[in-house]
C-alpha cells in the first residue's frame, strides 16, 4: 500500500476499483465506482435504522396499546358516571311527578265526588220543588231557588278549575288552552292555566282550596235553601192547621187516614245522617204534612157555592117565612135567580140527589171526617147519588122547590149530621186561598 501510495504520480487520477469473478473459463468483472460504495453505504444505513425503528415500535407497541386502553376505560367509567347520575336525577324528578300526580288525581277524585254528590242532591231537590210547587204557593219571605246548581257564578268557576284540573293532568291540548288577554296573560277569574313547573304544586294547592270552598259554598247554600223552604212548608201547614182546628175539622183524624199505606220490610240500623240529608228529610217531612193538611183543605166546604152571589138570610134564629114565628135557620141563602149556577165547596161523594121534603131538589155531598153540605130549593140537579165531586164542579142550577118564598141557594155544613154556620167556612175559605192555590 506505500507503495503503492508512493507510486502515484501527482495530478494523475486513480483507477476505479475492478472486481473480477471467475467461474470455469468465464471471469466477469466489475468496476465499483465511489457512489455506488456511498449508495450501497447508505442503503445499508436505512435498513439498519428501519429495524432499529421497528423493533423499538414492537418493543413499545404492548405499552402505548395497553395506555391509550387504560385512558379509553377511564373515559368510559367517567361517562358511565355521569349517566347513573343523570338517570338517578331523573328517576327522582319521575317519582316526584308520579307522587304529585297521585296527589293531584286524588284530589281531583274527591272534588268528582262532591261534584257527583251535588248533582245527585240537586235531583233529589228538584223532585221535592216539583212537589213544593204542586202544593201550592209558600210564603213570599222564602225564596225558591229557580237555578239550579251549576247555573250560578260559583259553578261557572268550578267548571274553569276544572279545566285547569285537566290541564295539571296532562289531559289537555294545545288548543284547550284557555284564552289570554291583551296583555298576554290568563285571566284569573277561569282560575288559571296552570302548567306543569316547579310551583304547580303550589298553584294546584291554591286551585283545590278554591274549587273546595266553592264546593262547600254551594253546599252551604243548598242547606240553606232547603232548611228555608222546609220552615216556609212548615208554616204554611201550621197555618192552614190552625184553620181546620179552628172549624173544628179533626187532623188527628186526618193524618190517620193519610198514612193508612200498606208498609214494611225488615229492620235495619238507621245510617248516620248527613247535614244535607238531615235537611231534605226534613223538607220531605214539611211538604208530607202540607199535602196532608192542604188535601184536607181542599176536601171540606171552605169554597163558595154561588160566588159573587149577596147572602139574603144568615145562618140561625130567624122569622119564618110562612108562619112568622121564630125558626132556626140551619144554613145561609144566596141570591140567584132561576137556572144560577151551584158550585161543590169541597170534594166528596154525592150521598143525596133528589127531593128531599122542604129542601125541594137537593143534593147532598159527603166530605169525610164527618162533614157534609147540603144545597136545596135546586130547579136542577146534574149529579146522582155515587158521583165523586171537586172542589167548583156545578153541581146543579138554582130554582124556587120546595118549602121556598121565591129562586135562591140554600146552602149548609153539617158536621156529624148538625148544622154549624156556614160562614166560618167561608171567611176561612177565603184566608185558605192565598195558602193552598
Amino acid at each position: 500500500m506505500a507503495t503503492s501510495a508512493g507510486n502515484r504520480v501527482f495530478g494523475k487520477r486513480s483507477q476505479p476499483h475492478v472486481v473480477i469473478l471467475a467461474r470455469g473459463d468465464k471471469i466477469r468483472h466489475m468496476t465499483v465506482h465511489p457512489w455506488m460504495a456511498a449508495v450501497a453505504f447508505c442503503f445499508v444505513g436505512v435498513m439498519a435504522i428501519g429495524y432499529l425503528g421497528a423493533t423499538t415500535y414492537l418493543v413499545f407497541r404492548d405499552n402505548l396499546i395497553g395506555a391509550s386502553m387504560a385512558r379509553q376505560a377511564r373515559m368510559q367509567h367517567d361517562y358511565e358516571d355521569r349517566i347513573a347520575a343523570l338517570r338517578a336525577q331523573v328517576d327522582r324528578v319521575t317519582s316526584r311527578q308520579l307522587l304529585d300526580q297521585q296527589v293531584v288525581e286524588e284530589k281531583v277524585e274527591k272534588l268528582l265526588e262532591q261534584q257527583m254528590a251535588l248533582s245527585s242532591r240537586h235531583g233529589r231537590l228538584g223532585a221535592l220543588l216539583d212537589r213544593a210547587e204542586a202544593v201550592g204557593q209558600l210564603p213570599t219571605s222564602v225564596p225558591v231557588p229557580n237555578e239550579k246548581p251549576g247555573a250560578t257564578g260559583k259553578q261557572a268557576n268550578l267548571s274553569g278549575g276544572l279545566d285547569a284540573i285537566e290541564n295539571l293532568l296532562g289531559r289537555k291540548t294545545a288548543s284547550d288552552t284557555p284564552p289570554t288577554d291583551k296583555s298576554g296573560q290568563t285571566p284569573s277569574a277561569a282560575l288559571g292555566y296552570v302548567p306543569l313547573t316547579d310551583t304547580a304544586a303550589d298553584r294546584s294547592d291554591r286551585l283545590f282550596s278554591h274549587m273546595t270552598l266553592s264546593l262547600k259554598d254551594i253546599e252551604r247554600d243548598q242547606i240553606n235553601r232547603v232548611q228555608k223552604l222546609a220552615d216556609g212548608a212548615s208554616e204554611t201547614a201550621e197555618e192552614i192547621s190552625g184553620i181546620l182546628r179552628r172549624n173544628g175539622i179533626p187532623l188527628d183524624q186526618a193524618d190517620k187516614a193519610s198514612s193508612m199505606d200498606a208498609i214494611g220490610g225488615p229492620y235495619v240500623a238507621p245510617r248516620t245522617a248527613e247535614a244535607f240529608n238531615t235537611s231534605l228529610n226534613e223538607l220531605d217531612a214539611a211538604l208530607s204534612r202540607l199535602e196532608n193538611v192542604r188535601a184536607t183543605a181542599i176536601r171540606m166546604p171552605f169554597a163558595n157555592p154561588a160566588p159573587g152571589r149577596e147572602i139574603t138570610s144568615r145562618f140561625g134564629n130567624r122569622p119564618d117565612p110562612f108562619f112568622g114565628g121564630l125558626a132556626m135557620h140551619a144554613g145561609i141563602d144566596f141570591r140567584s135567580p132561576v137556572g144560577g149556577e151551584i158550585h161543590a165547596t169541597g170534594s166528596g161523594k154525592v150521598v143525596n140527589a133528589g127531593p128531599s121534603g122542604g129542601y125541594g131538589n137537593m143534593v147532598e155531598i159527603d166530605h169525610g171526617l164527618g162533614f157534609s153540605t147540603r144545597f136545596g130549593h135546586m130547579s136542577k140537579i146534574l149529579v146522582k147519588v155515587g158521583d165523586e165531586i171537586s172542589a167548583g164542579d156545578v153541581i146543579g142550577y138554582s130554582g124556587n122547590t120546595g118549602r121556598s118564598t121565591g129562586p135562591h141557594i140554600h146552602y149548609e155544613v153539617r158536621r156529624n149530621g148538625e148544622a154549624v154556620d156556614p160562614m166560618q167556612f167561608l171567611n176561612a175559605g177565603m184566608k185558605l186561598t192565598t195558602l193552598i192555590d
